[in-house]
């Protein structure tokens, strides 16, 4: 297709509240149009030291932290002729953030709840050697439990419960070791949260078990220090790091901790982060959680009443609009790179904590998701290659994947939730919710066009997608056409897939044409199997027209969709399959999908579509 051959984008929404018979919907046609020159999209690169180097310090300061990096104590650097301050916290800290009232109360109850799935405190194992899920482990020894029973109740209620679980957790892992408990991301998220939620661990009336929480502390601090860094990924250096600092601004003798933390913070954020604020491993709640984290630290500073480095306020600045840029017309999220739908009560309450007031980026560059919204309409389109393997945690094959979603109700989604796994969404299926089949694109011969590994992590496939967007002027109105291709396929069956996808500004309809171009001069002999995927949100009543071309998407709200296929090969069947798709909680949830299959020519084919809202 030339750029100045597009996709018609006739037909108008007027008429009657009754539905239009799908055989009437009118099919896409090439036409020309006036377009703006297209957006330049540039590859991504991490911001690493130059952009967040550690705080100007004076020459005393850098010797401190330099001395406190080689192993010299704070007690030794700040007072060396006195004896070290007894384990005590400088200051109480007020959470930044909510946790979940129905955990907390469960909690209450007698056991832990995590995404559905009840397990009883007594019951559980704390030990190094336990084989716990993903998510129990980041519960269970992240202490993130904590916040949860803080929204059930008081602290005066409470206090009997967390002291209970945590004197379970000391027994069980009486030093630092190995296992779950010291993966550093693990042990930074339950020093933070000792931190913030100390009045719930530290009010009870047995001192020596209040002196062996403040020596776990110092423990896990120390521990810390010698081992954030070491941590597999950026993010789990965050929350480390994270921790550190907040130690050294909790913790007396702290100053040399704190200079010594916040370098090794600010470095593992310029490596997390690209230049337009998106984490690198593209997950949303990458994104949320080092939100978070900086969040939590913040209100630490607050508690000593010291300023945070500007870095680490300009960085919070930073991750938000990208977070933003992922929203649907619900206001949740979408549902990418694993993570699931994630509520709009519990994004809205994440960025009022984090004090950043803004908008979705609309210049997305190296975080990769293109953004259309128009009129009550929001679509998200997957142009940039999946993470590399040393950043991806539940890395997806997601490559040129659309979501859409009217008025509050999401149309077209991805099923999501494979970070989710170990709670209601069993672990055995978590390979396939990071396949492209588990997303709305085109597959070729049911493969990935990523390889999707174990551990969350991705092979080889797609390492190239060239984006191009533009604005059309149009007879009847304007559009946005957004247009990436990516190689993930080339190597294996010499196909390219390029997806243009057109959405009028009205929000009212969307065009796509999905291409598969021969890479080289000569296209291979033969066919190939193809299907193209739209999987459709939960509570969509989904019908196939009488001719096989098209199907009707009746919305909870009323109204009324229809899909209908354009240029597509003769032997192409449209048909409706079973789906799930996770929501925010956790929940798999059954919904359907529109399914578009046949064999194309190994030279290459071009499919049409349209979706449009009717009456």
């Amino acid at each position: 297709m030339s750029d100045a051959t597009l996709v018609e984008l006739r037909g108008t929404t007027s008429g009657s509240d009754s539905a239009m018979p799908l055989s009437d919907a009118p099919e896409p046609t090439a036409v020309t149009a006036t377009e703006q020159p297209a957006e330049v999209i540039e590859p991504a690169r991490a911001l690493v030291l130059a952009d967040f180097a550690p705080p100007s310090l004076g020459p005393g300061e850098r010797l401190m932290r330099m001395a406190y990096g080689l192993g010299v104590s704070g007690s030794t650097l700040l007072s060396p002729f006195r004896k070290p301050a007894r384990p005590r916290l400088l200051a109480t800290v007020e959470p930044p953030l909510e946790g979940d009232r129905a955990a907390g109360m469960a909690l209450r109850a007698g056991h832990f709840l995590i995404y559905g799935v009840k397990a009883p405190i007594a019951q559980v194992d704390f030990g190094p050697t336990a084989r716990l899920t993903p998510p129990f482990e980041q519960c269970v020894h992240g202490f993130t439990w904590l916040s949860d029973l803080a929204a059930a109740a008081p602290r005066e209620q409470s206090a009997a419960t967390a002291e209970r679980i945590l004197r379970a957790w000391l027994d069980a892992n009486p030093v630092p070791g190995k296992g779950a408990a010291w993966y550093v991301e693990h042990a930074g998220a339950r020093l933070l949260n000792w931190f913030v939620y100390a009045p719930f661990i530290l009010s009870g009336d047995d001192s020596a078990f209040r002196n062996r929480i403040l020596a776990a502390m110092g423990d896990t601090a120390r521990w810390l220090d010698r081992n954030a860094a070491r941590a597999p990924d950026r993010l789990a250096q965050v929350a480390g790091w994270s921790a550190v600092v907040a130690a050294g601004l909790l913790l007396p003798e702290g100053k040399p901790r704190r200079l010594f933390g916040e370098a090794g913070l600010l470095r593992a954020l310029g490596e997390l982060v690209a230049e337009d604020g998106g984490v690198l491993s593209r997950s949303p709640l990458a994104q949320m959680q080092a939100i978070a984290l900086l969040t939590t630290l913040r209100a630490c500073y607050e508690a000593v009443k010291c300023d945070p480095p500007s870095a680490l306020e300009a960085m919070q600045a930073l991750l938000v609009p990208p977070l933003l840029a992922l929203t649907h017309s619900d206001g949740g999220l979408g549902s990418w790179q694993g993570s699931g739908a994630v509520s709009a009560d519990r994004l809205s309450a994440l960025v009022l904590a984090s004090g950043v007031r803004t908008r979705p980026l609309k210049n997305v560059r190296q975080w990769g998701y293109q953004r259309v919204a128009g009129g009550k309409s929001v679509l998200i389109y997957d142009a940039a290659p999946p993470p590399l393997a040393r950043h991806a945690r539940t890395g997806c094959a997601s490559t040129l994947a659309f979501e859409f979603s009217a008025s509050g109700q999401r149309i077209v989604v991805n099923c999501g939730g494979a970070a989710f796994a170990g709670g209601q969404v069993p672990v055995r299926i978590e390979q396939g919710l990071r396949a492209t089949a588990a997303h709305s694109t085109l597959t070729l011969d049911d493969a990935n066009s990523t390889a999707v590994l174990l551990n969350g992590k991705l092979g080889s496939g797609v390492a190239e997608v060239e984006v191009d967007r533009r604005q059309l002027t149009l007879e009847n109105g304007k559009a946005t056409r957004v247009e990436a291709s990516h190689n993930g396929y080339a190597a294996r069956f010499g196909l390219d897939h390029r997806r243009i996808l057109i959405m009028r500004d009205d929000g009212n309809e969307l065009r796509g044409e999905d291409l598969l171009l021969p890479v080289g001069k000569k296209g291979k002999r033969g066919k190939i199997g193809y299907a193209i995927r739209f999987h459709i949100g939960p509570g969509i009543e989904l019908a196939l027209s009488e001719d096989g071309k098209g199907a009707g998407l009746a919305l909870r709200d009323g109204t009324y969709w229809q899909f209908r296929l354009g240029q597509v090969a003769d032997d192409a069947k449209l048909a409706i399959e079973e789906s799930l798709w996770v929501d925010g909680q956790g929940r798999p949830q059954p919904i359907q999908q529109l399914v578009l299959q046949g064999l194309t020519s190994r030279g290459g084919g071009s499919f049409s579509w349209l979706l449009k809202k009717m009456g």
